[in-house]
């Protein structure tokens, strides 16, 4: 990957690593670093430059594919950005689920000291990334 599309992950944070590979891969689909057409290196490569097993890699990609943002033509090359339409708006249920992920987030943010006025902000900062 080139230069501002960099993924970090926390090896021993709460937040499994595969999941960290797949969101920093889906944010910069969203917010434009990544476009369609463009191809994201091997599954070992990626692995390589992140310090990972080569299985966390590839469940990533394969969650990514699932959703939509990756096509994975041939295991060794690496996989392709897809065009991705906006998705139906999630029903009520899930709806429910992301609240309480979301509320989760803000509480552990809360509880390791950062302000109410820095998650605004940062809320905002990344809504506005993604319009």
């Amino acid at each position: 990957m080139n230069q501002g599309t960099e993924i970090r992950v926390v090896l021993d944070g709460e937040i499994p690593v595969y999941r960290q590979i797949a969101d920093g891969i889906r944010a910069h689909c969203v917010d434009g670093r990544l476009e369609p057409g463009m191809r994201l290196p091997s599954v070992r490569r990626m692995a390589a430059s992140l310090g990972v097993h080569h299985n966390t890699v590839a469940q990533a990609y394969r969650r990514l594919e699932d959703e939509g943002w990756l096509w994975i033509p041939n295991r060794r090359q690496g996989a392709i950005v897809q065009e991705r339409m906006m998705p139906q708006p999630p029903d009520e249920r899930e709806q429910m689920a992301q609240g309480s992920r979301l509320r989760q987030l803000l509480a552990e943010l809360r509880a390791t000291g950062h302000s109410r006025e820095w998650i605004l902000k940062e809320v905002v900062a990344a809504l506005e990334a993604q319009s």
